[in-house]
């Protein structure tokens, strides 16, 4: 199956761009109910949800890179090989809007907050805001992101992603001076709930109306 992405919502005008990132093994279609929130409380947002570019090798599914045989060693080098490939997308559908990256919001889950993060990290202006669930840096930043706020949202009971890792996130991002908040459920595993979506649109909200 080729790549499928999900135009969620399309308003005539946009004013804001939010392009949601699934997980590994996931697809475009399984994260658009995600994006189906995000489009509720933001009736001004194109909200698309991207599909992985490869074919996963678990399940029917798609992905960004495989996760077979990874290391914590090998695991940058696969996101390097493909961000050229994550940055163009991110910057066709500001293209496609008419938007920038002042007006974009990247939501990932797991492989897809990898690649959000990791994007911000290797491109700077890529967006305005970054939501992580349940993801992690592939290696922890070493010098300020700029122009970005980030809000990782984390279960506490991950089982796949760990929450330290998020909490090393957090503590990185706040030693280098970034803005960045960190939300965790207690007793929620490796996935999305009402609550952390409610935080997540609660942050937006926020950084919007400040702008």
């Amino acid at each position: 199956m080729s790549q499928q992405n999900i135009v969620v919502q399309q308003p005539v005008k946009p004013e804001h761009l939010i392009l949601l990132f699934h997980g590994v093994g996931d697809s475009a279609a399984g994260m658009a109910p995600v994006g189906s929130h995000f489009a509720q409380a933001f009736p001004l947002a194109l909200v698309v949800s991207i599909d992985g570019p490869f074919a996963s090798g678990m399940g029917n599914g798609r992905q960004w890179f495989s996760v077979q045989g990874i290391t914590e060693q090998s695991r940058q080098g696969r996101i390097d090989d493909v961000m050229p490939q994550f940055i163009a997308t991110v910057r066709h559908w500001q293209q496609q809007s008419g938007l920038d990256a002042a007006q974009t919001t990247l939501v990932g889950f797991s492989q897809g907050t990898i690649m959000a993060l990791e994007g911000v990290k290797a491109q700077p202006q890529l967006a305005r805001q970054v939501i992580g669930f349940s993801g992690r840096f592939a290696t922890l930043p070493q010098k300020p992101l700029s122009d970005v706020v980030i809000h990782l949202i984390h279960g506490e009971q991950d089982g796949v992603i760990g929450v330290e890792h998020a909490k090393a996130a957090a503590s990185s991002l706040l030693a280098l001076g970034n803005q960045v908040t960190l939300d965790l459920a207690a007793h929620t595993g490796h996935g999305i709930n009402q609550p952390m979506l409610e935080w997540a649109i609660g942050h937006l909200r926020q950084d919007i109306s400040v702008r």
